[in-house]
């Protein structure tokens, strides 16, 4: 299984404790660094130094990493028009030598909308379709041809298509809980589907409805990564266990239930089972961004066993 390093920077992280974390990844042997698209912290932690822009980070990263995939997890389509966001992204991909993935959602968080003057529509999923024809088709179209699109939401006459992406199809990655438009479009438009911070059959349960919308399209459903994503905290004994789990504000049986915790047998274990149904990829929620052992043990007693 794939594992990649899942952060949430608007909760106090700058660029350059990102780029520590990004280092320290891919020396680890991760597959990945991904960061959440977020312009306001959540719950009671100060969030200092304040939010950094996802893409404006990736592209750093893009220039001082070599090896990893970079990504979002994932960014709201309420922040960006479809064209620049092709811009923006394949840009970046150009930076890094292809290694981006774009992950995009509806958006849900009103507060950071307001609190930075993002308009925040009622019509979020009809956005989030439009969007992904437009930035796909964006970056599909030849060169030297051009790409128009006559929506509901958005109408692109005669687009260059331009700049187009090192990669020949940046990977799109969709998730969430919707039972029949988010299968629907993960079946489309995605390179892999995330179900997200959930229990094994909750996941077997979002794999066999996005499969059945693969196969509805004549889609092999083999031909898109099942992922999941997962708070990770793990400790070599109960101590180092709890001191990880108050770092983060958790309980240690609270994230035994709802994430990958517990010594790295426990989590091993853990991983396994979602494997068995399916599971190629795990996105590993990152929260103390400041403790590299953790990254270290995760490399050197999980990574290697799975």
């Amino acid at each position: 299984m794939e594992l990649r390093i899942f952060t949430e920077p608007q909760q106090g992280a700058s660029y350059e404790t990102q780029l520590t974390v990004a280092k320290a990844a891919e020396r680890l042997g991760f597959d990945g660094f991904f960061r959440s698209d977020h312009y306001l912290k959540m719950g009671s932690v100060d969030g200092m130094p304040g939010p950094t822009d996802a893409w404006i980070t990736l592209a750093g990263l893009a220039r001082e990493t070599t090896r990893l995939r970079l990504g979002t997890l994932v960014s709201p389509v309420t922040f960006r028009l479809p064209g620049p966001l092709a811009i923006s992204v394949a840009q970046v991909d150009a930076m890094s030598g292809g290694r981006v993935e774009l992950g995009l959602g509806a958006g849900w968080f009103d507060e950071e909308h307001t609190a930075y003057g993002i308009p925040f529509p009622e019509n979020k999923h009809a956005l989030l379709e439009e969007q992904l024809a437009i930035v796909t088709g964006l970056w599909g179209t030849p060169v030297g041809e051009t790409f128009s699109f006559t929506g509901e939401q958005y109408r692109l006459a005669d687009s260059p298509a331009l700049p187009k992406p090192a990669q020949p199809q940046i990977p799109v990655i969709i998730g969430g809980g919707g039972l029949k438009r988010t299968p629907r479009l993960a079946a489309r438009y995605a390179s892999d589907f995330n179900a997200g911070f959930i229990n094994v059959d909750e996941t077997r349960a979002r794999f066999d409805g996005v499969d059945e919308a693969c196969r509805k399209i004549d889609r092999d459903p083999k031909t898109l990564t099942h992922s999941i994503a997962q708070v990770l905290c793990v400790g070599r004994d109960e101590a180092e266990l709890a001191k990880r789990a108050a770092a983060i504000g958790r309980e240690v049986d609270e994230l035994r239930a709802n994430g990958l915790a517990g010594t790295p047998a426990e989590v091993v274990a853990k991983l396994e089972r979602f494997a068995a149904i399916g599971t190629e990829r795990a996105y590993l929620q990152v929260l103390d961004l400041s403790d590299l052992e953790h990254l270290e043990l995760t490399a050197a007693e999980i990574l290697s066993r799975v």
